[in-house]
């Protein structure tokens, strides 16, 4: 059989090569396009990731506030944070009520009682000290003291404080020559204690014996009172 005009030995028929040519790019699209899609659902899932840490990171965040919200609301209402009323100045967990007007030391007490306290009672240096620094702050006179309350009207020479406990001989701010027992204002003596120093006292000595009868203005004491409206403690 004679072959057709132009053949060649050895060479494909021309449209076996454009049939081989097309095949290949198909193949190459198919990569590509599953290449793309891929990348697709690789990216798909990096975004859904993220956006689920996210979201977790968004719920911590509101469960923070949330707690945080609680603490104050706890702080609000917290019956272990003692605050003072109106009119008493706070140190630690006591009020005190600094008065204006004078009285004798038994109406001084008496005073103090109906405000819920009774006249102070100084238990350590530290509360000598605020008291000393209000005092003085307070005071328009150097005659212008504060009554406390220490008295040795049951037995001469015998201090007690208001609630009966004898006086801490180790802690004691007389100041220089007191007690002396004064009987010139009063023949029964000075069986009441006031305290204060205008210019300051050394070594806070502030403490002077009075007869009780004599006027003076006091300092009244009493705990201080838990309640709804003190956010942190004092």
């Amino acid at each position: 059989m004679s072959r057709p005009q132009g053949y060649i030995e050895g060479e494909a028929p021309a449209s076996q090569h454009r049939s081989g040519s097309n095949g290949g790019s198909k193949v190459r699209s198919e990569r590509v396009a599953l290449l793309v899609v891929s990348a697709l659902l690789a990216a798909a899932v990096i975004v859904i990731c993220r956006l689920s840490l996210d979201n977790m990171h968004t719920k911590q965040s509101f469960q923070t506030l949330r707690d945080e919200l609680e603490a104050v609301k706890r702080n609000l209402t917290d019956d272990s944070c003692p605050k003072c009323e109106y009119g008493w100045e706070q140190h630690g967990r006591q009020c005190y009520y600094f008065s204006i007007s004078s009285s004798t030391w038994s109406e001084s007490r008496d005073e103090c009682r109906q405000k819920g306290g009774d006249l102070v009672q100084i238990d350590s240096r530290e509360e000598q000290t605020f008291l000393e620094l209000k005092v003085r702050e307070k005071m328009n006179f150097e005659w212008d003291k504060f009554w406390i309350g220490l008295t040795d009207s049951e037995k001469e020479g015998t201090w007690l404080w208001v609630d009966g406990s004898p006086l801490n001989e180790s802690l004691t701010f007389w100041i220089h020559g007191e007690p002396d027992n004064w009987t010139w204002y009063n023949p029964d003596g000075e069986d009441c204690v006031r305290m204060g120093e205008k210019a300051g006292a050394p070594d806070l000595k502030c403490w002077f014996d009075l007869s009780c009868k004599y006027t003076q203005r006091r300092i009244c004491e009493k705990p201080a009172e838990t309640g709804h409206f003190t956010l942190q403690c004092v």
